[in-house]
This record gives structure tokens, C-alpha cells and sequence, in this order.
């Protein structure tokens, strides 16, 4: 099965099937705060913080909140959509290591993906994931909104995170019964439920002081599916994801746990022979396929 899947995960398979859509989130400004001290850019230096060999895109100042919508060949197509969100502390978004290899990879498997430009930085601000979470909201209601034109189940919209974006997963799969900003438009009359939820190595979930759970980290009933992948030597304790995990088993909820012996922290979707962390793609696929959700429906 992994020989099989190797070609995705190297990304040795063709790229997108067209260019990006690119979406403004907001008809104006964004509600919430926002803490950019200059203009958007790539804050990477060349031949530093390199990911299995390769460079990265750290995306800083983004005061536009966007969807860049990667659409599937209509022949692969199976009417799944997953919002990803990047990672980078709230700091940065690493762009392309957690966003647009990302769809591309969620693309090759038949699943539309829009990849999500939340506001950073944002971890100065109390708490740090309220405007990201806001963005958040908004991009569901608005793939939810926009489904019949994408070719998209409207129920069968996910979420997809890493780090802080994974910790932005948790709460977008938590808290929507109640929106984190007064709705403005039609868009937010459609649900920002997702349908499922993957934190990958995420963050913030867990209390390392108190051992347990932040208090407001809160299961509700109607839970999403989740799928989580950490290792055990991350700098980012993996009981975020074996806590979390466990809470949501408890309300009676599917939910699948992948906790690897090593791999460390920051990966992607970069595949690295030597940390069978970097393998979670196939096991995410295999969790995807059994919910249905490669199905073409």
C-alpha cells in the first residue's frame, strides 16, 4: 500500500489540474483584530529552516484573508472539499509545506481543496486563534455556499490543519454553533460546520501545566469525525491529539488517533524514508475512504 502511495506523497504525480481560484474572504475589512507591521511577504531566507532538503514559503503580514481554491480533474472529482489550514505559531503561514502541496496531494485523491490565507500574526492578540477562527467560519460558509458551483456534497466539507492550523482545525470542528463574528451577508447564512476534521501535529489543546485539556476546549455533542497524526517526539506534546482524541471517542463519536515514535515537528506532506510520521497522508486517504468520502457520489 505504501509503495503504491509513495508517488503522492513525493508529489512525483501531475500538478494541479488548473490554476488556483483565488477568493477574497471579506467584502471589506475583516471583523476582528489584525497586528501586520508591514506589507505581506515571504519572510523565509534562503537555505534556512529547510524541510526535508527543501525550502518553504513563511507567509507573513496577511491582512487579506483569501481561499485559493484548487478544483480536482472533473473525471477524478468525488464531491469532497477540504479547507486547509497552514500552519506557523499565528506568526506565519508556511504556505506551500501546509497549504498548496497540500491540495495538491488532496487533488491527486479526488478531493477539491481551498487552501486558507487567515490573518497572521495574530499570537500577540488574546486569544491568538480568534481572528484565524473567524476566517475559519467565514471559508466553510463560503465553500458551503459555492458547492453546486465547484461540484462540491455540501456535506461532505472538511477541515485540515497543521500546528497552529491544526489548533484552528480543532476549534472550526468544536465551535460553530455560534459564529465568532455577527454574520454579514447570505455566505453566512450557509452552516460552518465541518463535516470532518484533521489536526495534524496540532497545537494549543493541551494544558502542559494543569496535565490535562484546556478548559475551553470543550467536545460537543454533534462532533465531526476526526483523524489525528503526532509523533511522540514533537516539541508540540502529542496528548493535544491523544486527549482531544479520547474526548471525542467518549461522546460516541468516530474518531482515529496515529501517534508515530519519531518524526519530530513541521513536515507536511514531505515524505522522509527514515520518520514513518511522514507516511500519515496514506493513513489519512485510507480513514477518508471509509467514511465514504472518496467515494463519487
Amino acid at each position: 500500500m505504501l509503495l503504491r502511495l509513495l508517488p503522492i506523497l513525493l508529489f512525483a504525480t501531475a500538478a494541479f489540474a488548473a490554476e488556483p481560484q483565488i477568493i477574497e474572504l471579506w467584502p471589506g475589512t475583516p471583523p476582528g483584530e489584525m497586528k501586520a507591521d508591514g506589507p505581506e511577504q515571504n519572510t523565509s531566507k534562503p537555505g534556512v529552516g529547510l524541510i526535508a532538503g527543501r525550502e518553504l514559503i513563511r507567509l507573513g503580514n496577511v491582512t487579506k484573508p483569501q481561499l485559493h481554491v484548487f478544483l480536482p480533474p472533473k473525471d477524478k472529482a468525488n464531491g469532497t472539499c477540504v479547507v486547509v489550514c497552514p500552519g506557523g505559531g499565528f506568526n506565519i503561514l508556511a504556505w506551500d509545506l501546509e497549504g498548496t502541496e497540500v491540495a495538491e496531494w488532496l487533488n491527486s485523491i479526488g478531493v477539491a481543496a481551498a487552501v486558507l490565507k487567515y490573518r497572521v500574526p495574530t499570537a500577540k492578540l488574546e486569544p491568538k486563534w480568534l481572528g484565524p477562527q473567524i476566517d475559519g467560519q467565514r471559508a466553510i460558509s463560503l465553500v458551503r455556499s459555492r458547492a453546486g458551483e465547484w461540484g462540491i456534497n455540501p456535506e461532505r466539507i472538511g477541515v485540515l490543519g497543521f500546528s497552529a492550523g491544526g489548533h484552528l482545525t480543532i476549534r472550526l470542528a468544536l465551535e460553530f454553533a455560534k459564529r465568532a463574528y455577527e454574520p454579514i451577508d447570505d455566505i453566512d447564512k450557509a452552516s460552518c460546520r465541518p463535516d470532518f476534521a484533521a489536526p495534524i501535529y496540532a497545537a494549543y489543546a493541551y494544558d502542559d501545566k494543569a496535565g490535562k485539556l484546556r478548559d475551553d476546549v470543550v467536545v460537543p455533542k454533534d462532533v465531526p469525525p476526526f483523524f489525528f497524526a503526532h509523533a511522540w517526539d514533537d516539541k508540540i506534546d502529542p496528548r493535544n491529539s491523544l486527549l482531544l482524541g479520547a474526548a471525542i471517542k467518549a461522546a460516541g463519536v468516530p474518531c482515529e488517533v496515529h501517534v508515530y515514535d519519531t518524526g519530530g515537528h513541521g513536515y507536511g506532506l514531505r515524505f522522509v524514508a527514515e520518520k514513518p510520521v511522514t507516511t500519515w497522508p496514506a493513513r489519512c486517504a485510507d480513514w477518508m475512504n471509509r467514511n465514504g468520502w472518496l467515494t463519487k457520489k
